[in-house]
Order: structure tokens, then C-alpha cells, then sequence
């Protein structure tokens, strides 16, 4: 695809998003399972991942979208940090359920309204957990994971990023 190509291919998507902005507001979301020896099971519905526009961008939707894919991750992390605290704390936790959700404005990807931030405006990150634990302990498990969560503590405090480029042949 060149760059002719992609903007045809976003052109009524951008005057769409004009029109009617409420259109480009879309809500993602992943979900996983804590599971056996510290792990946690992604449902990425994709057979393999391949990242690619968001059908929001002018994506077909058999590619993975990235923002998607950030999703995934912290669902993945925050499910083998909840299982990995609950481990060490001796927290009984028959299942856990974690589920990822964000709302992205694709008028800001798409450069439609410069008003309107490019990235989620918002994430919420949901646990529904099968266990006998007292309160006390959930709220312990909850706050550890919450604290040792590498993917939710680089979102919820942003690391600095460098962008480094080496350029192969001209």
C-alpha cells in the first residue's frame, strides 16, 4: 500500500469522523485468564498476530490492531502479576478473569481534529476473581498486582521514550 492508497482508503472514514464525530469513539478490549504456574491465556481471536490498521483506520480487520495488542498485554501482565502475588501471599484463587477495555477517539489517529489526543482517553482493568479470600486479602492481592504490574505502572506513569533511527540504504 502507498500513501495515495491509504488516504483514498481513509478519506470517508476522515468525513465521516467530521460529520459525525461520535463515530470515531471506539471501545476496545482484551481478556485472559490467570492460570496454572503463573501464567495468563490472551483470547486474541487471531490465529497468528500480525499488526495492521483498526477497521476505524481503514484496516480490514484480519490484522491485529497495536492498540489491541496494548490491551492484551496489560491483561497478560496484570493476570500473571495477580497470579504470581496471590502464589506468594497464599491466596486461594480457584480463576481469575481479567478484562481490559479502552476507549480510543480515532480522530486524533487520523489527524481528523487536531483538538483530540492520539491514544485511549481512558482504560479500565477488571478482575472478577473465584476465590475464599477475605476482603482484605482481595484488597492486598489487588493493590500488589496493581504494584507490580510492569505494563500498568509504564501506562499509568509513562516512561520516557526514545526514538532512535538508523536508516539501512537510500
Amino acid at each position: 500500500m502507498n500513501a495515495d492508497e491509504l488516504r483514498k482508503l481513509q478519506a470517508p472514514l476522515k468525513a465521516q469522523y467530521r460529520d459525525r464525530p461520535e463515530t470515531a469513539l471506539v471501545t476496545l478490549s482484551a481478556e485472559g485468564c490467570a492460570g496454572e504456574n503463573i501464567t495468563c491465556k490472551i483470547e486474541t481471536g487471531k490465529a497468528r498476530v500480525e499488526a495492521g490498521l483498526h477497521p476505524a483506520t481503514g484496516g480490514d480487520g484480519q490484522s491485529a490492531c497495536s492498540a489491541d495488542m496494548l490491551l492484551e498485554a496489560l491483561v497478560g501482565c496484570a493476570g500473571v502479576t495477580l497470579r504470581a502475588v496471590a502464589t506468594a501471599l497464599n491466596i486461594p484463587l480457584r480463576t481469575a478473569t481479567i478484562h481490559a477495555e479502552g476507549d480510543l477517539d480515532f480522530r486524533g489517529t487520523l489527524g481528523v481534529s487536531k483538538d483530540v489526543p492520539v491514544g485511549f482517553k481512558q482504560i479500565r482493568l477488571n478482575f472478577d476473581l473465584d476465590t475464599d479470600a477475605s476482603e482484605e486479602q482481595i484488597a492486598t492481592l489487588i493493590r500488589l498486582t496493581e504494584r507490580y504490574c510492569v505494563v500498568y505502572q509504564t501506562l499509568n506513569h509513562p516512561a520516557a521514550i526514545s526514538v532512535l533511527r538508523h536508516v539501512v540504504s537510500r
